[in-house]
């Protein structure tokens, strides 16, 4: 193909190569041979590297064959879900020589992925639109701008280590996880805010930070879903003709922020607390609660109040020390504690009978678990993994009990 035995250009360029990626179920039959065949025919080896890749099995870990009929059709799966979500698939949760089971259902949440991306580009140009954005961070940056700058930095370094190293499913690990959590579920939300406020500055450095941060990580993303990135970084203001040729971003001193990143990461983890509280109380976010907030380290606090009354359902923020808020519910981290009057949270009349009617039914249940239990023609003559799941229930009855006693307790 590259014209031997003549000494061409061709032949000259690309041998020897660098990388050969194959499965380990050949390496004798291929890839031994290419090697004492080029040492033979060239007096060189044809690779410095082979990167030997796991088979891909079907859903029951079997291998794919034409006897068994498991075979599965790339281009069918292309057809339904496109050819990223499918690349994306094959990636995710791979290590170097490990076997891949395959499933449809991985395959569909890839393209939930592919479909998460997308909004957050959508959402991103819906906001810039009539506005003179470019692809270049606002000489102010704020703290949320400074948090999510520093992730990117960071993933960046991680992801690139990973990939020189191939390994390519924790690369991909760490990408989804900062598209998601970091990008789509933290950022996007607090710049909403800044964006829909009065401040017009923050509200252009968030933009601008949107755009930098989104256009940068689809070069990340790029190698393992080159369509849909290639297609957003289009749409978006960037700088040079076609992602594939764009450079590889990498590490920036000047975009680590280390103590901001820790003060905001605080904060949201007060956020989370308070949400997972409210939520363990089935308080909708319709119920706006008085917040207090005891910390030893206020600033950072004070200056995210606003992301916490939105994001946390505040209809007020204090923050200081020494609160004594009589019969208040608490969510602490290992930075602050947060004090939400109870009264603000539920109507205790409707919630306790709410409960007690709840804990009558459970408590029927579990009478009836205990009675099965006790019979000693269903014990002698049932299978043991149907007592074992009766047993199971009967545990988790008297938990939920107990949590709804507690409650109720307080509740006085």
């Amino acid at each position: 193909t590259l014209g031997w035995p003549d000494n061409t250009e061709e032949l000259k360029y690309f041998y020897p190569t660098n990388t050969l990626v194959t499965g380990y179920d050949i390496i004798f039959f291929w890839v031994a041979r290419m090697i004492f065949s080029g040492l033979e025919h060239m007096g060189e080896v044809p690779f410095n590297t082979v990167f030997f890749h796991g088979l891909i099995r079907d859903a029951q870990g079997r291998k794919m064959s034409k006897s068994l009929g498991n075979g599965v059709d790339p281009l069918d799966v292309i057809s339904v879900y496109g050819a990223d979500a499918l690349r994306f698939t094959l990636v995710t949760g791979n290590s170097p020589g490990n076997d891949l089971r395959f499933s449809e259902e991985k395959v569909s949440a890839s393209r939930n992925f592919a479909n998460k991306i997308w909004n957050a580009a959508r959402f991103i140009l819906m906001n810039i639109e009539g506005k003179d954005i470019d692809c270049a961070l606002p000489k102010k940056l704020y703290t949320s701008d400074k948090w999510i700058l520093n992730r990117f930095n960071n993933v960046t370094a991680a992801v690139t280590e990973n990939l020189e190293k191939f390994e390519l499913g924790m690369a991909v690990s760490k990408l989804y996880d900062f598209i998601w959590d970091d990008f789509c579920d933290w950022y996007i939300e607090l710049a909403k805010i800044r964006m829909n406020g009065a401040d017009e500055e923050s509200a252009d450095s968030a933009r601008r930070v949107l755009v930098w941060t989104m256009s940068n990580t689809l070069k990340l993303l790029h190698p393992f879903m080159p369509y849909i990135t290639e297609e957003i970084w289009q749409t978006l203001p960037h700088d040079g003709e076609a992602l594939i040729v764009a450079k590889w971003p990498e590490y920036d001193e000047a975009l680590s922020f280390p103590q901001e990143a820790k003060n905001l990461e605080n904060v949201m983890a007060l956020i989370r607390a308070i949400r997972t509280r409210r939520n363990e109380m089935n308080v909708p976010p319709s119920k706006k609660a008085h917040i207090y907030i005891d910390t030893a380290h206020p600033a950072p606090y004070e200056e995210a109040s606003e992301f916490i009354a939105r994001l946390a359902y505040g209809s007020k923020v204090e923050i200081g020390t020494g609160f004594d808020v009589q019969g208040a519910v608490t969510a602490v981290t290992d930075d602050a504690k947060a004090l939400l009057p109870m009264d603000d949270l539920v109507d205790k009349a409707a919630e306790t009978a709410r409960l007690n009617k709840e804990l009558a039914n459970a408590q029927k249940q579990l009478d009836t678990v205990k009675a099965k239990l006790a019979n000693e023609k269903f014990t002698s003559k049932a299978p043991q993994n149907v007592i074992d799941g009766v047993k199971a229930n009967g545990e988790k009855l008297e938990a939920k009990i107990k949590l709804i006693l507690e409650t109720l307790e307080s509740y006085q």
